[in-house]
């Protein structure tokens, strides 16, 4: 409705000709009485006279004239907003592609190297820690160049950081132990069993629930890595072990994270890269002391006896590719929603578990297959579940 404000003039008459010259006579908007008019607009507004019938009637110098209260469709400041362009959606989803075909390859060559190494020398603390110190130099060095813009951060920020750094640690090492023991596609479907330990973590320590569809697809998640377990042809406690504490630690570190890190401006890029430099503070000293310079010389001869030079590059390899694929998953969260995000992790595990499976010509059963498929299936009901 176009509201309509009626003055009172005294004696004001004019036409569409003389009405810029007359519009001194006319009252101003602020001298109308509240109860009488009341008009918000965000453009400029213009009067016009209405004719009518009531206007005849009237006497000249007690005539009542009405006035249109219209927004001005000129060009003005105040009622043209700065337009911000829209990416497409295509290219939103082409973005998205991109950063997943990308976080699943990196993991893939991460994960394939990392065994190489641990087969040839089998000592994953040291390889934890090399891992680290690799993707810290390299954003240092980023950093130092300002290749990328370093982070503004403060003591409060590094304090907050530090249980998120101690679980991070704490995961990074048992999923390196894990697989130093057993198959790289037998680790990852155990880890695929981490919803599992998310759910019964929030429950029973943080007092959170979920709906019911949740707790059933924990089911599907928790039969297949059992049925996983049982029919793996080269199981071994500490390999399995080691992808349980894996599991565990990480949910707690995406728990730490998300409490922490609330207000917090900083990228995924640069929070990656602070999460690795504390992680790499916390985890050398523990890793000198449970296996040391020692046993790492005795252990560097025998792998440059038996596989040759080439270990070296399968050790930087490694460590390149682990800061990669951490930080593409890390700037991904930035693009996409968690539940977006979860089922990427679900299909990376697939694309992880297959690929080594064929490199390595891991000898799998019918029934295991059966198992891991049954788990990440869970993994993705448990997804859908959470949406």
């Amino acid at each position: 409705m176009i509201p309509s404000v009626k003055l009172s003039s005294a004696g004001v008459a004019f036409s569409g000709a003389s009405l810029r010259s007359k519009s001194a006579l006319v009252p101003s908007v602020s001298s109308i009485k509240p109860s009488k008019f009341a008009a918000c607009s965000l453009r400029p507004l213009y009067l016009a006279p209405l004719d009518g019938p009531r206007t005849a009637l009237l006497k000249p110098r007690k005539q009542l004239l009405e006035f249109q209260c219209a927004a001005s469709a000129a060009d003005d400041k105040e009622s043209k907003a700065e337009v911000v362009p829209v990416r497409s959606e295509a290219a939103q989803k082409l973005k998205i592609s991109i950063y997943f075909a990308t976080w699943w390859a990196l993991n893939v060559i991460f994960n394939i190297y990392n065994k190489k190494v641990l087969n040839a020398f089998p000592y994953p603390w040291l390889t934890s820690t090399l891992s680290l110190a690799c993707g810290s130099i390299m954003m240092l060095f980023s950093w130092a160049t300002r290749l990328v813009e370093a982070p503004k951060t403060d003591l409060d920020f590094w304090k907050v950081l530090f249980p998120v750094a101690v679980a991070h640690t704490i995961g990074h090492v048992a999923a390196t132990v894990s697989m130093s023991k057993v198959a790289v596609s037998f680790t990852h479907i155990i880890k695929s069993a981490e919803p599992a330990f998310s759910v019964l973590v929030s429950r029973f320590i943080l007092g959170e629930s979920f709906p019911m569809p949740v707790y059933l697809s924990l089911l599907p998640i928790i039969g297949g890595c059992g049925l996983a377990a049982a029919t793996e042809l080269n199981f071994n406690m500490v390999g399995f072990m080691g992808a349980m504490i894996s599991n565990l630690a990480f949910v707690f570190r995406n728990i730490f994270s998300k409490r922490g890190m609330k207000g917090k401006s900083v990228s995924g890029m640069n929070y990656y890269a602070c999460l690795s430099i504390m992680s790499l503070v916390i985890l050398t000293p523990f890793a000198i002391a449970m296996e040391g310079p020692q046993m790492w010389a005795a252990g560097w001869q025998k792998a440059l006896a038996e596989v040759g030079p080439n270990v070296l590059w399968w050790i930087g390899a490694q460590s390149v590719f682990y800061h990669l694929y951490n930080q593409v998953s890390y700037m991904s969260l930035d693009e996409i929603s968690p539940l977006t995000f979860s089922i990427g992790n679900t299909m990376k595990r697939i694309s992880v578990i297959v690929s080594s499976i064929i490199i390595f010509h891991t000898p799998v059963r019918p029934v295991n297959a059966l198992g891991a498929a049954i788990a990440i299936f869970g993994t993705f009901l448990y997804s859908q579940a959470k949406q």
